[in-house]
């Protein structure tokens, strides 16, 4: 089991120095930073210089200890607590591809993450229709990148050339792919192909989730 994972959410002045030493100074005290981002930006009134709002989410360290060493380092930091994205948002599913095909898969997806979230799960699905090989294949490579992202699934009619490298190289990350049945060659570099979008969604969270039965890697290869 994962160690639980704390997250806050630290106001302070636009400085490139002052993010390093926030996270410079909680790692000091213990905790291993996991991920750092800059969600806002205040420009101030006056002259005085603008502000940022930053998140944090660490590991080994509890609130209390986190908050005590970000008020010792001082600079002016309001610093709040804050709920781990993962404890919000929990595991991602990703489609990419048509807005048609787009729409049909988070159909499906959605309806069946209900229903396990219902059971506990937290599974969310995020959607980006896409047009072009270049823009698709640069959206699968970015899959590897994205916080909590478990599966994508690729929605469309004719997918090929860089995208099936792409998928490839996503799928090396350790991320599974489920495809569209579509012209191209995309359908020879995925785990599995599904021809029906609202079953390729309902399949997608029935893979990721902790609470169904289905196994992606034993279908691995099969058309449905």
């Amino acid at each position: 089991m994962l160690p639980p994972t704390v997250a806050l959410r630290v106001v302070h002045e636009d400085r490139p120095e002052l993010i390093a030493a926030i996270a410079a100074h909680l790692a000091e005290a213990g905790a291993r930073v996991r991920t750092l981002a800059t969600v806002r930006r205040y420009e101030a009134a006056d002259d005085r210089p603008p502000r940022v709002e930053s998140e944090l989410e660490f590991e080994d360290l509890d609130e209390a200890a986190a908050v005590e060493a970000l008020v010792a380092l001082g600079q002016g930091l309001d610093i709040a607590t804050t709920s781990a994205a993962v404890r919000v948002w929990g595991k991602r599913v990703i489609v990419v591809g048509g807005g048609a095909q787009v729409a049909q898969v988070a159909l499906g997806a959605v309806s069946e993450a209900d229903r396990h979230n219902l059971r506990g799960e937290r599974i969310s699905v995020d959607t980006i229709p896409l047009v072009g090989e270049e823009a698709i294949a640069g959206a699968v490579r970015a899959v590897a990148d994205l916080p909590r992202a478990h599966l994508l699934v690729l929605a469309g009619s004719i997918m090929g050339g860089d995208i099936s490298r792409a998928a490839d190289e996503l799928r090396e990350h350790g991320i599974p792919i489920i495809a569209l049945n579509m012209a191209g060659s995309i359908t020879r570099h995925v785990d599995l192909v599904v021809s029906d979008p609202v079953q390729a969604g309902t399949m997608a969270v029935m893979a990721v989730a902790d609470t169904a039965t289905f196994d992606l890697a034993r279908q691995r290869g099969r058309r449905f």
